[in-house]
């Protein structure tokens, strides 16, 4: 009997968390192949709206709901794979700033010629921290906005960004960058990634068996690995 295939779309965030899960899962389950595509998480919901053939679907939970809410994954299956905070990187060889308290965060901020941030649940949520502290109007010439999928650091990497902010975990094995750490306590940014099922999926139990495995202890180790804790 051919082995059962499930294809997985994800944002960039998880993806190398997932590869690794992937390989780990199919070593156990050698009569199941698993196939990843990991986008920008925008591209990876409208590719899912319009109807787009996936089993699993992994964005950040605030995503999942919105297509649980539109019919297009199963919300009872939503789990939660892990939180990711955001971590904040300058080019290599550029000085330090002091980033450890809010009030230090917001005067780096304010001191860069160039910042980045994603167009994923964090760059929102920063936006939202920038329009509160009213900087938002001053900063914006100085935003560098990614095309989705384009890592930030990539941009931190040439230089086209003196500041960048984004997930831990695709910032913390990119080369050409200095990670300074993650935000102040204070203002700290955990986005919770969920996987689940798509509607149209006709593999509910080889879905079910790989969201379980996703989500067991066993993969702690590697979430951590990855720069992020087990949901």
């Amino acid at each position: 009997m051919p082995p059962t295939t499930l294809t997985l779309i994800s944002s960039m965030a998880t993806k190398a968390l997932l590869a690794e899960l992937v390989t780990a899962f199919t070593q156990q389950h050698p009569d199941t192949a698993v196939t990843l595509t990991s986008v920008g998480g925008v591209d990876a919901a409208r590719r899912v709206q319009a109807g787009e053939a996936f089993d699993i679907v992994a964005l950040g939970a605030d995503a999942i709901e919105k297509l649980a809410a539109s019919g297009h994954v199963r919300g009872e299956t939503r789990t939660d794979l892990a939180r990711s905070a955001v971590a904040v990187a300058v080019p290599a060889g550029a000085l330090l700033p002091d980033i450890g308290s809010e009030a230090a965060l917001k005067a780096a901020v304010l001191a860069a010629p160039t910042l980045g941030y994603s167009t994923g649940p964090s760059g929102v949520a920063l936006a939202a921290l920038f329009e509160r502290w009213g900087i938002a109007e001053q900063i914006a010439p100085r935003l560098v906005t990614p095309p989705p999928g384009v890592p930030v650091g990539s941009l931190v990497a040439t230089g086209e960004v003196a500041l960048g902010f984004q997930q831990l975990s695709e910032l913390m094995h990119l080369p050409g960058i200095r990670l300074i750490g993650g935000l102040p306590e204070a203002v700290q940014i955990v986005t919770t990634f969920s996987v689940a099922q798509a509607t149209a999926s006709p593999q509910a139990a080889a879905v079910q068996r790989f969201l379980a495995y996703a989500a067991g202890p066993q993969t702690a180790k590697l979430k951590r690995r990855h720069g992020m804790a087990p949901a």
